[in-house]
């Protein structure tokens, strides 16, 4: 598990240096001047993007992330927000990865029913980066033929061998969570994860001509990004955030069944 011990004193400035692909950037630690009053995370430029049904207003009362956002806002992120969406997902992604051409920044795609317990948040995806370009909580570290979601191995959703998978999630609607899934040891670089949330720099999308495919929806957008990503040879992993997701996965759906039919055809597999 990360260090907890970041905090440094009131006003005392850290040069924190991110490597990726030997690109650098410089931030610091300082108080939060929102939420919790303790929270410490590095200053840079950050852009949390979420589509939701509800309205702004709506978002921060009534969903899991907006509540949580609400309370636990660092003063530099940005809230990317697409009230009362209609779009699919990759649609919405997308628009705001091209929003970044002239401005990058840490980009953090997430759903609109997380409850993120961790204070520190931000300095734990920031942490992650420097590992890996492309950041989830949960993910496989193979691939099979057929493969229906990152965690099952075939259309009987019988989940793989956990010497396969990484990552933790809680899930229930609030805390404690009504499960823990410890599916195995995070911070394991992974072929697929789960979309659930997905933290990169804008700049390794865009220098690499990496988007979402809109011919996806709300399904299997996440497994065709990361196999995208594994062409590039752009590296995906696991990182250990506190959080609880509502979601129980909607498997074997109408929509489901056809967004994996898309996926099977896309990747002959």
């Amino acid at each position: 598990m990360p260090n907890q011990n970041h905090c440094a004193p009131h006003g005392t400035r850290i040069a924190v240096q991110s490597t990726v692909r030997h690109r650098q950037r410089n931030g610091d630690f300082g108080a939060s001047q929102k939420g919790a009053s303790n929270q410490l995370a590095v200053r840079m430029d950050i852009k949390i993007v979420i589509a939701t049904r509800k309205s702004e207003r709506d978002f921060y009362t009534e969903t899991a992330t907006g509540r949580s956002l609400s309370i636990n806002r660092p003063p530099f992120l940005d809230v990317r927000l697409f009230p009362e969406n209609t779009q699919g997902l990759p649609a919405v992604y997308n628009q705001a990865i091209r929003e970044t051409i002239e401005k990058p920044c840490t980009l953090i795609f997430a759903h609109d029913d997380l409850h993120i317990l961790d204070y520190y948040w931000c300095s734990r995806l920031h942490e992650g980066l420097k590992h890996f370009e492309i950041l989830g909580l949960a993910g496989n570290k193979r691939r099979v033929p057929m493969q229906p979601t990152w965690l099952h191995i075939d259309t009987h959703f019988t989940i793989d061998m956990q010497q396969n998978l990484s990552g933790v999630v809680g899930h229930g609607n609030g805390f404690p969570p009504d499960r823990l899934n410890l599916f195995g040891t995070p911070r394991q670089q992974v072929k697929l994860l789960d979309g659930l949330l997905l933290a990169t720099e804008s700049q390794t999308l865009l220098s690499n001509t990496l988007f979402f495919d809109e011919t996806f929806k709300f399904h299997f957008y996440d497994l065709d990004f990361c196999r995208q990503a594994e062409e590039k040879n752009i590296s995906c992993g696991t990182w250990d955030l506190a959080l609880i997701h509502e979601s129980k996965g909607n498997f074997s759906t109408p929509a489901w069944n056809e967004a994996y039919q898309d996926y099977i055809k896309k990747w002959r597999e």
